[in-house]
C-alpha cells in the first residue's frame, strides 16, 4: 500500500483503475449493449497474454445523461480487485486536502479512478494453496487425518479439478485425490464459514499441517487458477509438499460476505482478465 501510495504521488495520477462490480439494471445493459452494436470500439487489442480490449468512447451527453441515472439507482458497488489501490489513492486523496486547505471537493484528487463490471459477466478463477511439507506427518497419516472432515477418493492418472462447490482436488506423493467435505462440517448459515477456503483452513490447514495464520505462514504458497494443475503438482513435489486445487468462489457469495459487513478469508478469489494498467489514465 506504502508503494502505491507513493507511486500516485508522484506520478500525479490513477494509472490503474479499482476492479468494481454490480448488480447492472437491465437497461443499463441494453443501452451499452446497443451502443456497442452502432459503433466502433475506438481501442481494439489483444495482447501477448491472448486477452483482448474492447474500448468504446460514448460522446452523446444524452446517454451518458441516462447512464448517470441509471449508476444513480445502483445501491453498492463491490471491490472485486484493488483493495490496497483503493485504500493508496483516498490516503492521496487525504494528503492533498491537507495541503490546499482550501479545497472545493471538486478537485481531481478527490477523485480516483475505477471501472465497474456486471458482477454476473465476471469470470472468477479459484485461488489454489500449495503447502511444502506434512508438518511431520507420513502420507499416510495425512491421509488418515482427512477422513474424519472429507469424503476421499483416489483420482489416478490425471490431476483433478472440482466442478462444485465443497469438494476440492489434492496432490500429495505423487497421487490425485478427490475431497468432497462432510455436510456436516459447516454452519450453511455461516456465509463466510462455508467457503471452500474456509472449509480447508479450519478443517486441515490449521488442525493438521499447522498454518495458523495464512497471511504470514512462510509454508504455505497461493497460486492464481490461471495455472494449470500439473504446475501445482511440480511444486508440491519438489518439497513433498501437498497442493489443493479449490473450486472458485462465487460472485454471490463475496456480495453476500459484503452485505453483511464481514471479511473475506485472504487469497478468496481470483479475477480474469483485468484491465491493463495504463490504458485509462486519471490525472489528479
Amino acid at each position: 500500500e506504502q508503494d502505491r501510495i507513493h507511486h500516485v504521488d508522484s506520478c500525479n495520477a490513477n494509472t490503474g483503475p479499482i476492479f468494481l462490480a454490480c448488480r447492472y439494471p437491465d437497461s443499463l445493459l441494453t443501452l451499452m449493449n446497443n451502443w456497442k452494436d452502432h459503433h466502433e470500439a475506438a481501442y481494439d487489442f489483444t495482447e501477448e497474454d491472448q486477452i483482448t480490449h474492447r474500448v468504446w468512447v460514448i460522446d452523446e451527453d444524452e446517454v451518458i445523461s441516462e447512464i448517470n441515472k441509471e449508476f444513480a439507482g445502483v445501491d453498492s458497488l463491490y471491490i472485486a480487485d484493488g483493495h490496497h489501490r483503493a485504500a493508496s489513492a483516498v490516503k492521496v486523496g487525504l494528503k492533498r486536502r491537507e495541503q490546499n486547505p482550501g479545497y472545493t471537493g471538486e478537485e481531481e484528487f478527490n477523485y480516483f479512478l475505477s471501472v465497474v463490471f456486471p458482477y454476473d459477466q465476471l469470470c472468477i478463477l479459484p485461488y489454489n494453496r500449495i503447502v511444502k511439507d506434512l508438518n511431520g506427518l507420513t502420507v499416510k497419516a495425512f491421509l488418515g487425518a482427512l477422513k474424519f472432515n472429507f469424503e476421499l477418493m483416489l483420482m489416478p492418472g490425471f490431476p483433478c479439478k472440482p466442478v462444485e462447490k465443497h469438494c476440492m482436488g489434492m496432490y500429495v506423493d505423487g497421487q490425485w485425490y478427490h475431497l468432497k467435505a462432510w455436510p456436516d462440517i459447516y454452519d450453511k448459515k455461516d456465509v463466510v464459514g462455508q467457503l471452500d477456503v474456509s472449509i480447508l483452513q479450519e478443517k486441515v490447514l490449521r488442525p493438521v499441517l499447522g498454518i495458523e495464520d495464512p497471511r504470514t505462514d512462510q509454508r504455505i504458497s497461493f497460486v492464481g487458477g490461471s495455472h494449470k494443475a500439473a504446475e501445482l503438482a511440480e511444486i508440491a513435489d519438489r518439497t513433498g509438499g501437498v497442493a489443493f486445487v479449490m473450486y472458485p468462489t462465487s460472485m454471490e457469495d463475496l456480495m453476500k460476505i459484503a452485505d453483511e459487513n464481514k471479511l473475506m478469508p485472504p487469497k478468496s478469489t481470483w479475477f480474469e482478465p483485468k484491465l491493463r494498467s495504463g490504458l485509462f489514465i486519471h490525472k489528479l
